[in-house]
């Protein structure tokens, strides 16, 4: 067996972990995959197939540069027995946010949340593409990667337009006091997710703090929210909420094609 070595410039967090491994559940040999967040590396232990483990990470356009491979003489690796618990927690808790972030966001007129939501439903179909992944076929899960990524699609065009229209009209200023309790709360269950997601990873506590540290989008989105709510209630316009909805519909656009890609 060997272990090759890869350094992932753009893996930050879970959502980008958790494509990484749908994408080498495809690739057989594979024997055990060994994350670190905090160096942004990746060793797999395998069977041959270097090269179509190279061009399967590759294929996700994260920043893959291949460092070294060599024999190894580890024969064990621990297994996840609590796989399909954590990623239903994790699954549980962004899919209640989407909820709750979409409808305090249609009431308190702030596109920053539903914008927010929309990002908080595309991890609900990662985590959940992640649990297919782990006992289902892989036809079914490039089935349900291409419904999800298009229909991703569909509602970040819908809501970019509704920032157009919302722009050049007269709307009414959100609420910015919802804009910053929701989104400080969805910080928070960010947090948890990513706790939940390590606990039983490793006991680092270095790890564990890298795991915190590398938060990702997800945290950049829910202090955007938070600064355009500040905003807001400054300026006493909902442009500030508007241009950070505008910004979140991108990424989730980009999250969009990156589930897609799982999908070919």
């Amino acid at each position: 067996m060997e272990v090759s070595i890869f350094k992932i410039s753009k893996m930050d967090c879970p959502s980008e972990e958790n494509l990484i491994r749908l994408r080498l559940n495809e690739v057989e040999g594979i024997q055990n995959l060994d994350f670190n967040l905090e160096e942004r590396k990746l060793a797999i232990y395998h069977i041959g197939n270097l090269n179509q483990i190279e061009e399967a990470i590759r294929s996700l356009n994260l920043g893959c540069e291949h460092i070294s491979t060599k024999q190894s003489a580890r024969k064990e690796f621990s297994k996840e027995k609590n796989q399909k618990k954590l990623l239903w927690s994790v699954l549980a808790i962004n899919f209640i946010f989407f909820v709750l972030e979409m409808t305090t966001g249609l009431i308190s007129k702030s596109m920053g949340l539903v914008a927010d939501s929309l990002d908080m439903l595309a991890d609900s179909f990662v985590y959940a593409i992640s649990l297919l992944a782990v006992g289902g076929t892989v036809v079914k899960k490039k089935s349900i990667a291409k419904i999800a990524g298009y229909f991703q699609i569909l509602l970040a065009v819908i809501g970019f337009i509704e920032v157009v229209r919302r722009f050049v009209g007269e709307e009414q200023v959100p609420n910015f006091s919802t804009m910053i309790v929701v989104s400080i709360l969805a910080l928070i269950a960010n947090g948890i997710c990513l706790y939940i997601l390590h606990k039983s990873k490793s006991k680092d506590e270095a790890h564990m703090k890298a795991s915190m540290i590398f938060t990702s989008n997800d945290v950049i989105i829910n202090t955007g929210v938070i600064t355009a709510g500040v905003l807001v209630n400054w300026l006493d316009s909902n442009k500030p909420d508007l241009i950070i909805g505008a910004v979140v519909f991108l990424i989730v656009m980009r999250g969009a094609m990156r589930i897609l890609k799982l999908a070919k």
